[in-house]
């Protein structure tokens, strides 16, 4: 798995945790639903600014959702 496919998945799981959609994630960060989609996938890199929208909307800082970690610790 490369870093894009990481941070799209850590993307997934902390919208999931917060119990919100990809559509009201879209709505709420101004990106469309389909990007979001595709970067969730490991499909799109994310930039520094789409990353820093979507974090604050998870109430999370950018580098807990860059975090990478092996997940066999």
């Amino acid at each position: 798995m490369n870093e894009r496919e990481r941070i799209g998945q850590r993307i997934a799981e902390l919208r999931k945790e917060k119990g919100i959609s990809q559509a009201k994630l879209s709505e709420l960060t101004g990106i469309g639903t389909g990007h979001i989609a595709r970067i969730e996938l490991g499909k799109y890199s994310t930039g520094i600014d789409t990353l820093a929208k979507i974090a604050e909307i998870l109430e999370y800082k950018i580098d807990f959702v860059k975090k990478i970690e092996s997940r066999s610790k």
